[in-house]
């Protein structure tokens, strides 16, 4: 008999906005403007990314039977039967390794996390029917703040997948993982996945398709904001553009004033000029280099 999935709710709406109406006044006043890419991941208001798929970089049936072969060996390898998902969303990639937990005979129950409740539902009740068996227990948080209220029953994977590390500045990125260290008991495991360094011209595309998916994820974040504190951005007079930085090795993800505004943000009373050409940050996205490829990972001054 399958038991009910359980959700345990860390992060209300009401959380959620006091974090973007700090995150949001915090980085309007900041020199150079800055807007975390959180505020454009609202758990009201989820945006699609563009990213490898948006290069037209899609999976391949070869690519996807490698895949079960390596998340196979990692089923085995692990010996778990709990897998944790940290910004779980959909939770359809997760099937994949799902999928080998359950073939490695191993699979009891499935925590994903996510920001999103009406999301989380939807992914659970979806697997709720195509895992029988498996105990389902969400948890409605932020995983930079509740890693510590993860369900800690059975013996752990807790898998970070998509390449969102990346999105995390260095700081954060050791702060992080540095509390995940102290959540996980001996024995247990932390699988992590990462972009790579690749070659630049690809690397750029991913971030700026000609189809302008990204584009739109980018600007997604005025969106948010004139809707959620009543700002009045003209969204379209902001340009998206996305620019690799070599000395830190990530994608950075800008847009930029078309002509000098003038932008109240009503909610939190404040009024934002904008100069032509002005550049915000909104995002970035770290890319890495595996051990023994004669640099040293992450790369050196990046932590």
């Amino acid at each position: 008999m399958t038991a009910t999935p359980v959700i345990d709710i860390h992060l209300t709406g009401a959380d959620a906005d006091a974090a973007l109406r700090a995150d949001v006044r915090a980085g309007l006043t900041a020199l150079p403007k800055q807007l975390p890419p959180k505020c454009s991941t609202r758990p009201r208001q989820r945006a699609v990314r563009g990213d490898h798929r948006a290069a037209g970089v899609l999976p391949h049936p070869h690519r996807t039977r490698a895949a079960g072969a390596q998340l196979d060996a990692i089923a085995v390898l692990s010996g778990a039967d709990t897998l944790v998902e940290l910004g779980s969303g959909s939770s359809a990639k997760t099937r994949l390794l799902l999928d080998a937990l359950r073939r490695a005979g191993g699979l009891r129950r499935y925590v994903p996390q996510d920001v999103s409740e009406p999301a989380l539902r939807q992914a659970m009740d979806a697997l709720a029917a195509e895992y029988a068996g498996v105990e389902l227990h969400g948890l409605v948080g932020d995983f930079t703040a509740h890693l510590d209220l993860l369900p800690a029953r059975g013996r752990r994977m807790v898998a970070f997948l998509g390449g969102t590390i990346g999105n995390l500045l260095p700081a954060e990125r050791a702060e992080f993982l540095g509390r995940l260290r102290t959540v996980l008991r001996p024995g247990e495991h932390f699988l992590l996945g990462t972009g790579l360094v690749t070659d630049v011209d690809v690397l750029v595309a991913a971030y700026d398709d000609a189809a302008g998916v990204t584009a739109e994820f980018n600007r997604n974040v005025l969106h948010v904001i004139n809707r959620e504190l009543g700002a009045d951005f003209d969204v379209d007079a902001f340009a998206h553009k996305a620019v690799w930085d070599a000395d830190n090795e990530w994608i950075e993800m800008r847009l930029v004033a078309t002509r000098p505004m003038t932008v109240t943000v009503a909610e939190l009373d404040m009024v934002v000029d904008f100069a032509e050409g002005e550049e915000m940050c909104t995002e970035v996205s770290a890319k890495f280099r595996p051990p023994g490829c004669g640099r040293c990972w992450p790369r050196p001054g990046s932590s």
